[in-house]
């Protein structure tokens, strides 16, 4: 496996990353495999030299996270992973059980923490932009994590380039945590990404991590 940096940083990264929402609980989707079921994966994976792993709280709502931090303490070596999860979706209905305010972004990422089993995590991305919370709110709850030493990098996902750069700017101009790394929508189907968002990616030095490959194969 040769590996690679990811983004501008100094953590270098397998070139396949393994996404983990197949993971997890089918009675969330009946596609996901259970604990048991998932751990070969891992291990080939890990077999293979993949280094990279990516999850999110929603995933079986929280019980991918779960499988994800078993089978990692199994067959990997912490100190040689880079770790990604996500959030923003809602784990129920109630009130501050989703999006990005000050309170949530803390409390999920402590959950996370917690169904990980790790102490800091590696990567650590909204999966959407938030409407209802200003950016300013975002970015600061954000960066209290790198600051408190529960999260080393803050990745984004799915927002136009425009929405990205309001992003990048907003962290410069404060000395904020910026973002290294860009989920997004990307594969031989869908290109749009190749107008704007994978220029300024390019000229940020911004990580792109890209979701659906394959085109959902």
């Amino acid at each position: 496996m040769k590996y690679r940096p990811l983004g501008n940083t100094g953590v270098r990264v397998s070139p396949l990353c393994l996404g983990c929402m197949s993971y997890g609980s089918p009675a969330w989707r009946p596609w996901v495999l259970d604990r048991e079921a998932a751990g070969p994966f891992f291990k080939a994976a890990i077999e293979a030299g993949v280094n990279f792993f990516d999850t999110a709280d929603m995933y079986s709502l929280g019980e991918s996270e779960t499988v994800t931090g078993h089978w990692l303490h199994e067959y990997a070596d912490a100190d040689e992973i880079v770790v990604a999860t996500k959030v923003f979706f809602p784990m129920n209905e109630r009130p501050n059980m989703g999006g990005l305010s000050r309170k949530h972004v803390q409390q999920a990422c402590e959950a996370s923490l917690r169904r990980l089993g790790v102490e800091t995590i590696d990567l650590y991305q909204i999966h959407r932009l938030d409407p209802a919370t200003p950016v300013d709110e975002m970015l600061e709850g954000l960066d209290a994590l790198v600051r408190q030493g529960k999260v080393r990098y803050l990745g984004a996902s799915s927002m136009y380039a425009w929405e990205l750069m309001r992003c990048l700017a907003g962290s410069d101009a404060r000395g904020l945590a910026r973002f290294v790394t860009m989920q997004n929508h990307y594969n031989l189907v869908y290109r749009e990404e190749e107008r704007e968002m994978l220029p300024l990616c390019r000229a940020e030095g911004i990580g792109v991590i890209p979701w659906s490959p394959l085109a959902r194969g």
